[in-house]
């Protein structure tokens, strides 16, 4: 039997701000190793027999990153759907069982979250293995976590009857007599000596068929919803846009919530693979190489009577003196301290951050795009300068703005320009200007990367003064190039 990844990277990672951002979030970064976490999550499933190209479901605003990412792996998704907003994680699924049942033969659905970090591949395989043999008699899985200890940051699942399967711990299988939520540390202390709980994952697997039913059954509304959403989706270039109307109109719920809870074919797989959902600073120490100090150190740092810390500096050199159990984060624009003990407590500064509508919530300095990135370097009132590079061979749209005019100096590579009805060539050190409503496009014609000091100088200096005439990648969002 056919099983068919669905990856879910929707998520915004508010817990590991300011690496993570709500434009750039968790799942996009390199936080546990050479690739990020989402292309982790896709090499993870190497080496499963019958496993197909993954389905992606991602938030419309990292579909580039998201396809980039996928070919940097040399990954082809079987489709990567665009949510027009996040409704969780029950509407997400059902959209893509939806495509599956819609393209494939009823295919078994392997759903994972982009942000987990799992060490043991073979054990994460063989659990994989027992869930599809499970799903054949209908039962809807889920992997439990092993617990390490009594962590209050996880929902627990009770386990209920053995199913009977043998062997190793990864491939035995119980029926759920519970879902819990997160318990204080009292309860979760009980959980853990009564030997009968685990911690949940979000990670499940079944039949396309099996779960669309117990959707209709306890959950109409998101399946009305969702069914309206595919079937109003549209293909954008090497994306499915759903049809956003619907699929705002469902119901916001989890799978465990709208599904799981409910249905009396829900088993569970105890899974003990070294997972982490890297969902806080102090987990992500936990899963991070550390040195014979205990330090979890990345980037340009100093580390002086310093134990158990995690130190990240983005863009300047930092340095730490006679610090125990510290989380510093350096980005350009931000920097984070804190206990971690404390480190669950990030969402609360994010939340202050949206309040005040302060752009470190949403994005970095440097802001990636489909044909490069832009970073802003320094701005007033009436100027800004950005550092532009373009990607060999990329394209920014042709567009005008109608309250700003722009230098461009070329630093390296070389610049196809076109300003009004004219096509000019420039190399390193030379410049033009694009006057206040005028229209233009800046190309990369060459093979190495090329960039650019732009200098803007207007009355209004936002990313959504722009009209487009011609865009290769199809954008229909008000942003920079």
């Amino acid at each position: 039997m056919m099983i068919l990844p669905v990856i879910l990277s929707g998520g915004s990672g508010t817990r590991l701000w300011p690496l993570s951002r709500e434009l750039y979030p968790k799942q996009l970064l390199p936080l546990a190793g050479i690739h990020t976490m989402l292309q982790e999550t896709v090499t993870r499933l190497r080496g499963i027999d019958g496993a197909a190209a993954p389905l992606i479901v991602a938030n419309d605003s990292h579909r580039f990153m998201v396809a980039e990412q996928m070919r940097l792996i040399n990954v082809r998704p079987e489709a990567i759907i665009l949510e027009p907003a996040g409704r969780n994680t029950a509407p997400a699924v059902a959209v893509a069982a939806l495509h599956a049942s819609a393209k494939k033969k009823d295919p078994v659905l392997l759903v994972l979250p982009a942000d987990h970090v799992i060490k043991d591949l073979a054990s994460f395989h063989a659990a994989v293995v027992a869930g599809e043999r499970l799903t054949r008699q209908g039962r809807l899985i889920t992997f439990g976590i092993v617990p390490a200890g009594p962590e209050t940051g996880y929902g627990y699942i009770k386990k209920g009857k053995s199913l009977g399967a043998k062997g190793t711990k990864a491939q035995a299988a119980y029926t759920v007599e519970r879902f819990v939520e997160k318990p204080d540390l009292a309860t979760a202390k009980n959980y853990i000596s009564s030997g009968h709980y685990l911690w949940n994952s979000g990670m499940f697997m079944f039949r396309t068929s099996a779960f669309l039913k117990e959707l209709r059954r306890f959950a109409p509304a998101i399946l009305a919803a969702c069914t309206r959403a595919y079937k109003a989706s549209a293909r954008d270039l090497d994306f499915l846009r759903l049809g956003e109307e619907a699929f705002v109109a469902s119901p916001a719920d989890s799978i465990d919530y709208a599904v799981m809870e409910k249905t009396v074919a829900a088993a569970v797989i105890p899974l003990d693979a070294g997972w982490s959902d890297v969902g806080s600073w102090a987990s992500l120490w936990e899963v991070h190489p550390r040195d014979r100090l205990g330090n979890a150190i990345s980037g340009d740092v100093i580390a002086k009577d310093t134990k158990n810390c995690l130190i990240h500096a983005g863009s300047r050199l930092v340095a730490g003196i006679g610090l125990k159990d510290i989380v510093i984060v350096e980005t350009a624009d931000a920097v984070l301290v804190a206990h971690k003990d404390h480190s669950q407590k990030v969402k609360q500064v994010v939340d202050d951050l949206k309040r005040e509508e302060r752009e470190e919530a949403l994005l970095h300095r440097r802001v990636n795009r489909p044909w490069g990135a832009y970073e802003c370097i320094d701005s007033e009132d009436r100027f800004q300068v950005k550092r532009i590079t373009v990607n060999p061979g990329a394209s920014l749209s042709l567009q005008k703005h109608m309250h700003r005019a722009e230098h461009w100096v070329v630093v390296k590579g070389t610049a196809r320009i076109t300003r009004g009805r004219k096509v000019l060539t420039l190399s390193e050190n030379e410049s033009t200007y694009i006057p206040l409503g005028v229209r233009h496009r800046l190309e990369n014609p060459g093979k190495i990367a090329l960039e650019l000091i732009e200098v803007q100088s207007g009355s209004y200096l936002g990313e959504d003064d722009i009209v487009r005439f011609d865009d290769r990648y199809g954008r229909r969002d008000k942003a920079k190039g």
